[in-house]
């Protein structure tokens, strides 16, 4: 890829875009503010006219208030007079100081702001003070002239305040005018901004890309020769650049253009090869099967893709530190007797095991790679099956290793680093397999051993108990006829009877849940049929509901563990509940609950949550909803029956 110069941030399209909109942003900004600012002041004169044209109002009224309170005391007119006074204090005020919220006030001239000034300065000085002598004057001849004084003046007044609103007035138009610039002056900035705008975006932006467009469409036609001038600095320079470097590029390959396709199809075949035998082994390594057959077809597909003379597949005892043969492909029998189990270190293959590194040996050159150990002793015997070329290479699971495996060729053969990384792939799939087999192995014997357990408890809490009991009478019977005490061994046979009756009965239920199998296509018709059963053993009257739609499927495995439980409450409440009514009910939603209720004597769930070792039954039952991941609860108190509660959350039948 060619390394283009830094464009410089003057010369970038972006700088130039952006450089031109913020341009046309403040200009635009500029003219409404000023449009703004015109408005408002025009809107503060309009309400300064109108307040400074209401004094004319306000002074008439005054000297209207005056003259009646002169003619007419003590009608109450001079309180009017001197409320008018203060409003015509608070209007001047008013214009004085201005309202921005209005907005009102005076344009920022000079001659208007002096006249206002004289004329709230002569309102002050001469006319205020003459209403109120007015008002002060005693009734007579005296107020009269005084009153004569004040009209004199206010005409001359008001024609002041006629002087300053026609000032204002003559502001406003100059206003009004500039305001009307403005508005005519953004509407021209609107206009040629656009023109401007759109000329920008076609010379920068529309004229280079049509020119790489008429370009493109040139080298679509094969005209490999087209070339664009380079005429700017900016983005589409380089982009000029660019299409011109990449025609000369193409008008170079395309000469060899048929052998680079060969080439290239050779690659995608060799890589598609490839990808058949990854696929092939993944699939055929997660087929169910015993270690040879596996390991013996895995060697079969890589022996055959790599063209090897023979192979063989070696697992590694890591309690004897052994390296055994498990299967092997073009080696002579005496040699795989030879090599059937050999320690770690021996032979090519026992070198490469105890290294845990993939090495190819030539047998057959005097000089060996670097990456090579040199042949050893141990190598003769593969020499004199007329083997050149031995490679081993390593089987892992993660990183526990498990052995290894060997291709040998009758010539000389290398492995190029992707085919080495081909090979430990290959290798960590076999060991994968291996190690699953191995699992699978451990998981089965977990199993046994888990379930002989809960068998040995069965019958700890069941024959065990019901044999000692026998015991313990076989003993006082024969104590009885030792003793010649008829009575009593006739006594005690009763006893007998029921003890092996009782041992029998458990036998026999350990049998059929021993024998237990989901037969049925769901749970719940299992269950029914373990309570079908028990009713039947029992005549005890037991009734089974079940309610919902049903959430996610248990595993058959967690299905069979449920029916368990279930069996194993059944056999409690048969054997010490003495209840006369059972109710199994399942609530199947999302989440998963099953309770199993009597009202039988019922104990002490407390006691038997602290003595829970002695409480067999209990713990077993507790032991498989553990193995489901299910909580279980039980739930009694003496002469008030017992409920025996499983729930299994959503999340784990989800998991399930």
């Amino acid at each position: 890829m060619p390394d283009y110069p830094p464009i410089p941030v003057r010369l970038r399209l972006s700088t130039r875009i952006a450089g031109a909109l913020v341009g046309f942003l403040l200009l635009a900004l500029a003219a409404i503010g000023a449009t703004l600012w015109l408005s408002w002041q025009l809107e503060g004169a309009a309400a300064a006219i109108n307040e400074t044209g209401s004094l004319r109002k306000h002074e008439y009224r005054l000297a209207m208030l005056l003259g009646r309170d002169v003619h007419t005391p003590g009608a109450g007119f001079d309180e009017a007079a001197r409320r008018q006074i203060a409003l015509i204090d608070s209007t001047l005020e008013l214009i004085a100081r201005g309202d921005p919220q209005r907005p009102l006030g005076l344009p920022p001239t000079a001659a208007i702001r002096t006249s206002f000034d004289l004329l709230a300065l002569r309102w002050h000085q001469e006319i205020r003070p003459l209403a109120q002598q007015v008002l002060a004057a005693p009734a007579g001849a005296e107020r009269v002239t005084v009153l004569r004084r004040f009209l004199a003046r206010t005409d001359a007044y008001v024609s002041k305040i006629d002087e300053v609103v026609r000032l204002i007035e003559r502001d406003n138009e100059v206003r009004t005018f500039w305001l009307r610039s403005s508005q005519l002056a953004l509407m021209a900035l609107a206009v040629g901004g656009t023109v401007v705008l759109v000329y920008m975006m076609f010379s920068l932006i529309v004229a280079p890309v049509e020119r790489l467009h008429a370009g493109l469409g040139s080298m679509a036609d094969t005209e490999f020769g087209v070339r664009l001038d380079v005429d700017s600095q900016d983005e589409f320079g380089q982009l000029a650049a660019g299409f011109n470097q990449m025609a000369d590029r193409l008008q170079q390959f395309y000469g060899n253009l048929e052998q680079k396709v060969q080439d290239k199809t050779a690659a995608l075949e060799e890589q598609n090869r490839e990808l058949a035998l990854l696929y092939d082994s993944a699939a055929f390594l997660q087929v169910r099967q015993t270690l040879e057959p596996m390991c013996e077809g895995f060697l079969e597909r890589i022996v055959r893709y790599f063209g090897a003379d023979a192979g063989s597949v070696r697992l590694v005892d890591a309690g004897s530190d052994n390296v055994h043969l498990v299967v092997q492909h073009g080696l002579s029998g005496a040699m795989a007797e030879a090599e059937r189990c050999m320690p770690v270190g021996d032979c090519l293959c026992g070198e490469a095991a105890q290294r845990k590194e993939a090495v190819v040996h030539w047998l057959g050159s005097l000089q060996q790679p670097s990456t090579s150990p040199s042949a050893s002793p141990a190598s003769s015997q593969c020499a004199a099956e007329g083997f050149v070329t031995v490679s081993v290479f390593q089987i892992f699971a993660q990183d526990h290793h498990l052995g290894v495996f060997s291709l040998h060729f009758r010539s000389e053969r290398s492995f190029n680093p992707h085919e080495t990384a081909l090979l430990d792939t290959l290798g960590r799939l076999l060991g994968t397999a291996v190690e699953n087999i191995r699992l699978a192995a451990r998981e089965r014997e977990m199993a046994i051993s888990e379930e002989r357990n809960m068998v040995a408890r069965g019958l700890h809490d069941s024959i065990a108990q019901g044999l000692n009991f026998l015991n313990l009478q076989v003993q006082m019977l024969e104590a009885s006829l030792r003793n010649g005490q008829q009575q009593e061994a006739a006594e005690i046979v009763p006893a007998l009877r029921a003890g092996v009756k009782e041992s029998y009965e458990d036998v026999r239920e350990l049998l059929q849940n021993f024998r237990s199998r989901l037969e049925e296509e769901d749970l719940n018709g299992a269950l029914r049929k373990a309570v079908r059963k028990f009713r039947d053993q029992t005549g005890l009257e037991a009734s089974f509901a079940a309610d919902g739609s049903g959430g996610p499927p248990f595993a058959r495995e967690e299905q069979l563990q449920i029916l368990f439980i279930v069996q194993e409450a059944l056999s409690n409440i048969r054997k010490h509940a003495r209840a006369d009514s059972v109710l199994v009910n399942v609530q199947d939603g999302q989440d998963f609950s099953l309770s199993i209720s009597d009202n039988g004597v019922g104990f002490d769930s407390s006691m038997a949550s602290a003595a829970a070792d002695e409480h067999v039954g209990l713990h077993i039952m507790r032991e498989r909803a553990q193995h489901i991941h299910a909580d279980l609860a039980i739930e009694s108190r003496p002469g008030g029956g017992t409920t025996v509660r499983l729930h299994v959350p959503s999340a784990q039948r989800r998991v399930a």
